[in-house]
């Protein structure tokens, strides 16, 4: 039955996008990021051989850019600002004025267009000299970014809706520590344990430092989460995927936004000499700086079951030494990125913070789809007619009102993301954007999928059919 869904009053219509995967370089001053100096040393780890040079050159067309938002409805905007651009000196020394004038540029062009900014502090690009140190394995490199964040809540605290203190931190710890898809490439958990640990320490003393300035702002996190189904009751199969869910849902979200560790996950890293070194400091700092707001990326479901095969222990460690991907038969995919689709995932995630995080303040800070070969889609006016994005965002906010209507503290939906950006090693291969770009030309055309955003918005909601829902 077609019925209307409304969404409450005030509700964040937004997307959301990067430093590095949009700005480009410039000509403010930058120190080498760690993705920059990856491509500088392996160019063929990246799709077609595209780096983050150029990218969406959001540098010279912000005023560009910020009336498109305008006119695909945006309300709301996360960006986030480059350490590399703000300390050119290697990530620490004297802050660079130009990068300064430039995000507050931006920032009060947000502002004046009725944009509230969302300012994420960490999305993955490193200065490359902190990365020489240690990076997040290095305590050295904690005190360099808490005097980043610092700097940034007193330059551009008066500009600032929410700010946040990383987006996704499992990425670099997945993908530089234990799978081999983010610089620095080293398959080695307990290194990863020690850069996890440290994260969670500068995600608590950037807080601290924000609270002492009193800011009218909310500071928290934005967390990759990914609901876990076992692959059935079976009792090694809910244990596999109870272990899986401390690894890679609990590990951060815990510790962020409770101030604890989770009992489960810790037991292993002891039984398996993987525990992270630490001070009795860092946990009380720990405990008394967590996130008032909180940020939900969703894009597919972990699926897992007892393993099948036995483990090399001469191998190394890893989470997967205790349990297995589960391939359900029958489940639809985005055969272009190789994830599930499951709506109904992003309502079972609502849901838990709902019922196990004291219902904190949150919203859905990235959800999309990525498509290959999009112009393969375009109408006669060389416009993209993505209707498959169009459902896809409708499919999942529909879950989202659910869980909203069922008591959740949902403040609003961020796509990812808003103009078709570099994505890290994937380059421009999916485009996720409600806006195209031509990588020639640079030239930016509002898709079938970027006209409904503004209905919807303008409209706090939209028709669909609730039969559809479970």
């Amino acid at each position: 039955m077609n019925k209307m869904l409304a969404f409450p009053k005030d509700f964040w219509w937004g997307s959301a996008w990067s430093a590095e995967q949009a700005e480009g370089r410039g000509e403010t001053g930058k120190a080498e990021t760690n993705w920059e100096h990856w491509f500088k040393t392996e160019p063929n780890r990246f799709y077609e051989g595209v780096g983050p040079e150029i990218t969406t050159d959001h540098i010279h067309r912000y005023k560009e850019d910020i009336q498109l938002l305008k006119e695909t409805g945006h309300n709301s905007f996360r960006i986030s600002i480059s350490w590399a651009r703000m300390f050119p000196n290697g990530g620490v020394g004297e802050v660079n004025d130009k990068a300064i004038s430039f995000y507050r540029d931006v920032l009060t062009e947000l502002n004046k267009n009725d944009i509230k900014p969302f300012v994420n502090l960490f999305h993955f690009d490193m200065p490359y000299a902190l990365e020489e140190k240690g990076g997040w394995t290095s305590r050295e490199v904690v005190e360099a970014y808490v005097t980043f964040a610092r700097t940034c809540f007193h330059e551009f605290g008066d500009l600032v809706y929410h700010w946040f203190t990383f987006n996704e931190p499992l990425g670099p710890i997945l993908g530089g520590y234990l799978e081999n898809f983010h610089y620095p490439n080293v398959v080695d958990f307990k290194k990863g344990a020690q850069a996890a640990f440290n994260t969670i320490l500068a995600h608590a003393k950037a807080i601290k430092a924000f609270k002492e300035l009193n800011l009218t702002s909310k500071i928290g996190v934005i967390l990759n989460l990914s609901p876990t189904y076992p692959r059935s009751q079976n009792k090694q199969d809910l244990e596999a995927a109870s272990i899986a869910d401390a690894f890679y849902v609990r590990s951060f979200l815990d510790p962020m936004v409770k101030g604890t560790f989770p009992k489960k996950l810790v037991d292993i890293l002891k039984n398996y000499n993987q525990m992270p070194s630490y001070e009795e400091v860092d946990l009380k700092i720990i405990a008394e700086n967590t996130s008032q707001i909180l940020g939900l990326n969703y894009y597919e479901p972990r699926r897992v079951q007892a393993r099948l095969t036995k483990i090399n222990e001469q191998g190394p460690f890893l989470p997967e030494w205790f349990f297995e991907l589960h391939d359900m038969p029958g489940k639809r995919m985005n055969i272009y990125r190789g994830w599930e689709i499951y709506e109904k995932g992003i309502y079972d995630l609502c849901i838990d913070i709902r019922d196990n995080y004291d219902n904190i303040e949150a919203f859905i800070s990235e959800n999309g789809m990525g498509v290959a070969n999009e112009t393969r889609f375009m109408n006669n006016d060389n416009q993209v007619n993505d209707s498959y994005r169009i459902d896809f965002i409708k499919d999942h906010l529909a879950y989202v009102h659910k869980a909203i209507q069922e008591g959740c503290r949902i403040k609003g939906y961020h796509l990812w993301t808003f103009i078709d950006c570099w994505s890290w090693i994937n380059a421009y291969k999916n485009r996720y954007g409600l806006v195209s770009l031509d990588l020639k030309s640079q030239e930016r055309t509002i898709k079938k999928s970027g006209e409904f955003y503004k209905k919807m918005s303008l409209a706090n909601g939209f028709e669909y059919d609730t039969d559809k829902l479970v």
